[in-house]
């Protein structure tokens, strides 16, 4: 990427190979993540949020899964030729076949774990595990999860269905429902302008207790209306553009509790790994089963384009 906008500035081209530096190796890359934060960045706008923009050129991709084959001074000899995962951070570069990473960074995947969805659980699904930390879903929730065919939605839904909790799911399409559906939840589709009636009706007037929100916007508001009182909101981003507004009487007069998921209790020093950890343990253990889209690495732009039309179910992967 040698400039800052649209999707078509991510160009296919051939660079010397990365050589790793002392306490890193090098991966051959099976798989790579795609991230909605990736379209933000690639487009510049990441200036007014948490993160700096990168300097260009750069390669985009913070998520990467594949073999050790080149290792660099003071690192362990054992890793050679290990299946792996790592979340690259702000380094990135992994919209590659060969990627640099910190020892550090790097999980051993067990044969359960498929590169692709590993690479699923090192960032939506370590997200996933913080968000529902938050959640705390028990066998008495009824809940409602926006955006329930993205990568973070199809986690949620199976999560909530493993609590013993009542799910539906709410997504943008026929297409899109079905997915949730086949999850196990119920499902509406937020297309329709009606959708709040139809949630109502799915579920027989049950009252929702508690609403997993990550779209935000004209969405969110509705579905912070749908919760009963004394229910939670929790709140993890906004794709639609905006957060979702919050009414302060509305939550006085029913005792809602709106939580934000993600924040420096999140990313706090030494947390993230822990995270990483659990939802690579939900992978390997078949708890947690990652829809996974795939684009050939070549396709990068096209992928990118996809994520911000909302066209992707689950999450995204670029093969190379």
């Amino acid at each position: 990427m040698h400039e800052f906008g649209p999707a078509g500035v991510l160009q296919y081209e051939e660079l010397d190979d990365p050589k790793p530096g002392p306490g890193q190796v090098r991966i051959a890359v099976a798989a790579s993540g795609v991230h909605l934060v990736d379209t933000t960045i690639r487009s510049g706008a990441m200036a007014d949020g948490p993160l700096a923009n990168p300097r260009l050129p750069t390669i985009p991709g913070r998520e990467v899964a594949g073999r050790v084959d080149a290792v660099g001074d003071d690192v362990d000899p054992d890793w050679l030729g290990a299946r792996v995962v790592a979340h690259l951070g702000a380094e990135s570069s992994g919209y590659a076949e060969l990627a640099v990473v910190s020892e550090v960074s790097l999980h051993r995947l067990g044969r359960a774990v498929a590169d692709d969805a590993a690479v699923a659980m090192i960032g939506t699904g370590r997200t996933a595990v913080g968000v529902l930390d938050v959640a705390a879903i028990t066998p008495d929730d009824v809940v409602l999860v926006t955006a329930a065919a993205g990568g973070l939605g199809t986690l949620f839904v199976q999560a909530s269905r493993a609590a013993g909790a009542v799910v539906i799911g709410v997504a943008g399409g026929g297409s899109k429902v079905r997915v949730a559906r086949e999850l196990g939840a119920l499902a509406v589709d937020y297309s329709r302008s009606d959708w709040p009636a139809e949630v109502r009706a799915a579920l027989d007037d049950r009252p929702i207790t508690v609403a997993l929100d990550g779209v935000g916007g004209d969405i969110g508001a509705q579905a912070l209306d749908l919760v009963s009182p004394n229910g939670r909101l929790v709140l993890f981003g906004y794709s639609a553009g905006a957060p979702t507004e919050i009414n302060f009487w509305r939550l006085y007069a029913t005792g809602v509790r709106v939580a934000v998921a993600l924040g420096p209790h999140t990313f706090a020093q030494g947390r993230m790994r822990g995270l990483e950890e659990r939802a690579l343990a939900a992978a390997d253990s078949g708890m947690w089963r990652p829809l996974i889209q795939r684009f050939p690495l070549r396709d990068a732009a096209a992928a990118h384009t996809a994520i911000e039309a909302r066209a992707t179910t689950g999450k995204v992967v670029l093969i190379p």
